[in-house]
């Protein structure tokens, strides 16, 4: 099964748009990948984003697979770690990484649903 590594901004837009990212991703053929430090970027922002919030309780009942970029760069960390890992796709919505990264992404097309290009 292939893997697709999560950004922040990405889970938080699907929980937003209201999105069933993890079972659309599923349904794609994808196993969702977390990165720890991404999980501490929602758990920083929970106390002022009702999304982030919703995203931590999402996280805890899913349980997906936890990775370790080792770096609080978030953003490079995810760079290099799809670059070390070229089958693993990324979710983002950040266009910098888009643009240095040649790995599939996962976009949110309409608002509403997920593909992967």
């Amino acid at each position: 099964m292939t893997e697709v590594i999560l950004d922040t901004s990405f889970i938080l837009t699907c929980i937003r748009q209201k999105i069933d990212f993890f079972e659309e991703l599923k349904m794609l053929g994808l196993k969702v990948l977390v990165p720890k430090q991404v999980i501490t970027e929602i758990v920083g922002l929970a106390p002022s984003k009702r999304e982030a919030e919703f995203a931590l309780t999402l996280l805890e009942k899913i349980k997906p697979k936890e990775v370790d970029l080792f770096t609080k760069n978030v953003d490079q960390g995810l760079i290099d770690y799809v670059k070390k890992n070229k089958d693993v796709f990324i979710a983002t919505l950040d266009r910098g990484i888009k643009k240095r990264v040649t790995n599939s992404n996962v976009v949110i097309r309409e608002k509403k649903r997920l593909e992967v290009i």
